[in-house]
C-alpha cells in the first residue's frame, strides 16, 4: 500500500500526455508528463511497466503480449501474475530491467529512476494520470505509442468507461446522493481531493467531497480537519482506515462513524480504488455497492 500510494502522494505534475503526429512511416513521437518528447524508432514489442496503472491501461488496449516486466505492485490483469517483478516505481531493479532489454520503460514522474534510465540509453515515457481527463490522455498517448488503429484505440475504450461511470451513478440510492464524504486514501490521512480522479468520480456518483480541490488532489491533512469537517460518510481502504473506521483520536465521533456509514474496500478492491486507469468505472461501481449497502 505504501508504494501504490506514493503514486498519489507524489503526484506533482500534470499528465497532459498528448500524443503527437508520428514523424515518419514506422517512427513514434510522444510527449510525456513531464513535457519531454520521447521518440520510438517503430511502436514498441517489448515494454517494461513500473506503475501498475499504466500495465493496466497497455492491456486494456489489447497490448499485454507486449509487457514483458512489472512493478510488485501490479495485480490485474491476472495475465501479467508470470511476468519478472522488477523492484518498485521508485524504487526499480534497474539491472533487472536493463536484462529484459525493454524498446520503452513506463513510469511514473516522480521517480527517482527516470533520470538513471535515460542515462543508460533507455527509452523512458513518465505518464501521471491524476484526474479522469488525464487518465483519457494517457490512453490516447499509449494507443499512438501501440499504433493502434482508431477502432482499437483510447476513444472507445474511454466511451465504455463513460458508460460504466454513468451506470454507477444510476445505481446510486436517491438518499445519499449530496451527502459529504470523505476518502482516506492513505494513512496520514492523504486524502483525495475533488480535483483527482477518485474525487471526480464521487462527485459523478452525486456525492459531495469535504476536501475542497483548493487543497491539491491528494493533501496530506491533520486527522482534526477531518474531525472539523464531520463527513456523512467515511471511504477508504481497510489499510488506512482499519477495520473500526476509527484510524486517529477523535474520530469515534464523526457522524459517519456513530452511523455506521463507512465504506471500507479490502484486497484487491482497494487496489482498484487507488488505480487511475481503465477500471475507474469498476471503482465506482464498487463504491456504489457500498453505499447502497450503508443507505439502505
Amino acid at each position: 500500500m505504501i508504494l501504490a500510494l506514493s503514486l498519489i502522494a507524489g503526484l506533482a505534475l500534470p499528465a497532459s500526455a498528448e500524443a503527437l503526429v508520428p514523424t515518419a512511416a514506422a517512427a513514434i513521437t510522444l510527449t510525456d508528463a513531464r513535457g519531454k518528447l520521447v521518440q520510438l524508432a517503430a511502436p514498441p514489442q517489448r515494454i517494461v511497466s513500473l506503475l501498475p496503472s499504466l500495465a493496466e491501461s497497455v492491456c486494456a488496449l489489447g497490448a499485454c503480449e507486449r509487457i514483458v516486466g512489472v512493478d510488485r505492485y501490479t495485480t490485474w490483469p491476472p495475465a501479467l501474475a508470470q511476468l519478472p517483478r522488477l523492484g518498485g516505481n521508485l524504487d526499480p531493479n534497474i539491472e533487472a530491467v536493463l536484462a529484459l532489454r525493454p524498446d520503452v520503460v513506463l513510469i511514473s514522474v516522480a521517480s527517482r529512476a527516470v533520470q538513471r534510465f535515460e542515462a543508460l540509453g533507455l527509452k523512458v515515457l513518465a505518464l501521471e494520470p491524476r484526474t479522469h481527463a488525464e487518465v483519457h490522455g494517457v490512453l490516447r498517448t499509449l494507443a499512438t505509442m501501440l499504433a493502434l488503429p482508431p477502432q482499437q484505440g483510447a476513444d472507445p475504450l474511454w466511451a465504455r468507461i463513460e458508460q460504466g461511470l454513468e451506470q454507477a451513478a444510476r445505481a446510486m440510492p436517491a438518499q445519499a446522493r449530496g451527502q459529504r464524504v470523505f476518502f482516506d486514501a492513505s494513512r496520514g490521512p492523504v486524502a483525495a481531493g475533488a480535483h483527482s480522479f477518485i474525487g471526480e468520480t464521487l462527485a459523478r456518483l452525486g456525492l459531495v467531497n469535504v476536501v475542497p480541490a483548493a487543497l491539491g488532489p491528494f493533501p496530506r491533512l491533520n486527522p482534526e480537519y477531518v474531525v472539523r469537517a464531520d463527513p456523512d460518510l467515511l471511504m477508504g481502504g481497510q489499510r488506512s482506515l482499519g477495520d473500526s473506521g476509527v484510524p486517529y483520536p477523535g474520530w469515534s465521533a464523526l457522524r459517519a462513524v456513530q452511523a455506521g456509514r463507512i465504506c471500507r474496500f479490502e484486497g484487491a478492491e482497494s487496489d482498484l480504488m487507488i488505480r487511475p486507469g481503465p477500471r475507474l468505472a469498476e471503482a465506482a461501481m464498487a463504491m456504489a455497492a457500498c453505499v447502497r449497502k450503508v443507505y439502505p
